[in-house]
């Protein structure tokens, strides 16, 4: 089996070495390069790096987390973004999920956690707290233009389908929601690819992030 290839973004070159010593250290991951801001992470992969998952800080100069996951996206779907942040940057929380994100971890959590995210990440999961994920779509319903409020009520989505967008929105990988629904994970794949083309929207966080919203209550918070 083959190595998780992770490239680390961060300002702070000392971040960027202890990241490197402490995840390196796991069996299952190799870092394959480092980067200081989100210009020349785009720039790593531009010259035929292949990142797995790219650990990615959000406030960096030049080009922040936020604009880099959206340009690393344009090049490469089947990266994923892990978004390293502090409790205080919400809404560049929420640019970066729409971005494209698979999700986030706080900077100050032990190594083993940043570890774990890393494989939950690679995994097809996503790393979005209900609770973070509701308060973050009270930042997003201004900026959502009005077709898209109550898109799951509406898309015409079929008892299974919305069994699978619940359990995408729980941050469950499609080999978990095959087993939890007694699909095949192909199977389960067919249903993302329908319900991406019904919600309009570009992968699966997006679909989490709308689901949230639905399940919020509709008066301003």
């Amino acid at each position: 089996m083959s190595k998780i290839a992770v490239l680390i973004v961060d300002d702070d070159p000392f971040i960027r070495e202890s990241l490197t010593l402490l995840i390196g250290m796991d069996s299952d991951i190799e870092v394959i390069g480092s980067a200081s801001n989100g210009a020349e992470a785009v720039d790593f992969l531009q010259r035929g790096g292949q990142p797995d998952v790219v650990l990615m800080d959000i406030r960096m100069p030049v080009c922040d987390g936020v604009e880099g996951t959206r340009r690393i996206k344009e090049i490469s779907a089947n990266t994923s973004v892990l978004i390293l942040t502090t409790f205080d940057d919400d809404e560049f929380i929420l640019e970066a999920l729409r971005n494209g994100a698979s999700g986030y971890l706080l900077k100050n959590i032990p190594p083993d956690r940043i570890i774990q995210g890393i494989k939950t990440v690679q995994s097809g999961s996503m790393l979005i707290h209900p609770d973070v994920a509701r308060k973050l779509s009270g930042l997003l319903r201004p900026a959502m233009p009005t077709p898209q409020v109550n898109k799951l009520s509406v898309a015409g989505l079929t008892a299974t389908e919305l069994n699978v967008v619940t359990l995408i929105a729980d941050g469950m990988s499609n080999k978990e929601i095959a087993q939890n629904l007694f699909l095949s994970e192909g199977t389960v794949k067919n249903y993302i690819t329908d319900i991406l083309g019904k919600l309009g929207v570009r992968d699966r966080t997006q679909i989490a992030i709308l689901y949230w919203k639905e399940q919020t209550p509709s008066t301003d918070i």
